[in-house]
């Protein structure tokens, strides 16, 4: 824990970590919110599933964009107005779903929301790496992010859940408007700690088009041309799909168990075995390379995925979710650890983004396929589904740790 202390006592560091982690915490609650509001309100998990992927795959693309903006012109001028959008688009889609309205007029807000949501993720790793002093500082400070994003996923599908069930089906997408709008004035507002815009053409003492090997520095470059950025990305977009599996089939399991009101606390606790797994490992220093810990790790969360498969209740399933969630943690700390060694410092919230991006495509896909699957099959169809996913995500990564690494190591050099 002292390596944590450390970090926060740096000069705002608190103040962003603290404004960040409620800027992003509705977002883990909006995929289940929709899911269960719409699954409620039309009887139909295939078009929850629809709705929750046009909203993040309008993330996606909307996040590639702004984080683009965000390095050329500064995260408040360019993220306060989108984030206020957001939130007040996704309003819309909470009162469209009270009032029932056809199914179609669901799409149009949750683009909206999505497309102008943004990544604070992304937003806050690039200020951990403004005010570190080291790496082992920045290995540590995004490890505490991971570890939030999952307190996140801890208390946020609870919440949701909780408030779908007990209170309105469309309860659990009221809290996401009322966290986007207060954390996005908070963080924005901390203007000490956030990164310059980058539009010279020097930063860090790396000239455009300097960088080893020949790697482009150049602004107008598409990053995902970059060596290794594109493996990163589709192993991440392969792992979001695992979780937009378990989303939707989870809420399926425990409705089929008759205990759908449980669904949010077998989510909350597979994110409290993952915030586990990243306070362990974000406390330690690691000598092995970061492309080999990412291959051990993808194996790991392949080969616990294989127990959800025997879970017949909601009880194991929570265990089960627990074991696999340990492993979660880590392995998106050494994405976003992979992806930061692979891009240019004054393209870094991009490159982030490209993460969150990757991840929000993921997530969409998995969805939507699994409320299809799991409307003509069953959710075990949508257990099997998230084993598939597990394992072409490890394969991924064994056909590509070499030559990420190899980029990665091309980069660094670089830099020093």
């Amino acid at each position: 824990m002292r390596a944590y202390l450390e970090l926060l006592r740096i000069p705002g560091a608190a103040a962003f970590c603290g404004a960040a982690l409620v800027a992003r915490g509705g977002g883990s609650m909006t995929g289940i919110g929709v899911v269960m509001m719409v699954s409620a309100q039309y009887k139909s998990y295939a078009l929850a599933g629809g709705v929750s992927a046009a909203n993040v795959i309008a993330w996606a693309a909307g996040t590639a964009v702004l984080s683009n903006l965000v390095d050329r012109h500064g995260q408040r001028r360019v993220m306060l107005p989108s984030a206020l959008t957001s939130a007040a688009a996704l309003a819309v889609l909470v009162v469209l779903g009270t009032l029932h309205t056809p199914s179609w007029t669901l799409f149009v807000p949750a683009v909206i929301s999505g497309a102008t949501g943004g990544a604070p993720g992304a937003l806050v790793r690039a200020r951990w790496n403004m005010v570190v002093k080291n790496s082992r500082q920045l290995h540590t400070a995004f490890s505490l992010e991971s570890t939030l994003d999952e307190l996140c996923f801890v208390i946020g599908p609870v919440t949701a859940t909780f408030l779908a069930t007990q209170v309105a089906p469309s309860a659990g997408l009221v809290a996401p408007v009322i966290l986007g709008v207060g954390g996005s004035l908070w963080f924005y507002s901390l203007r000490s700690t956030e990164p310059p815009a980058s539009r010279t053409k020097r930063v860090d003492g790396i000239g455009q088009g300097d960088l080893a090997g020949g790697l482009e520095a150049d602004v107008r470059k598409l990053l995902l041309a970059m060596p290794g950025v594109v493996p990163v990305a589709l192993v991440t977009m392969v792992v979001g799909g695992l979780f937009g599996v378990c989303d939707v089939t989870v809420v399926a399991a425990t409705e089929d168990w008759g205990v759908k009101e449980l669904s949010g606390v077998v989510l909350g606790a597979m994110s409290l075995g993952s915030a586990a797994g990243g306070l362990a490992y974000g406390s330690r220093n690691w000598v092995s390379s970061v492309a080999r810990r990412w291959v051990i790790l993808l194996g790991a969360l392949a080969a616990t995925c294989v127990l959800v498969l025997f879970a017949d209740g909601p009880t194991q399933l929570g265990v089960v979710g627990f074991a696999t969630g340990f492993t979660v943690a880590p392995t998106l700390i050494n994405l976003n650890s992979l992806m930061q060694s692979l891009v240019p410092t004054h393209r870094l919230t991009e490159g982030l983004a490209w993460v969150g991006t990757s991840m929000g495509v993921g997530v969409s896909v998995g969805a939507s396929l699994s409320g299809q699957l799991i409307d003509k099959i069953g959710y075990r169809a949508g257990f099997v589904a998230m084993v598939v996913a597990g394992f072409i995500a490890v394969t991924l990564a064994l056909v590509s740790a070499r030559s990420v690494a190899r980029a990665a190591r091309r980069v660094v050099a670089a830099r020093t």
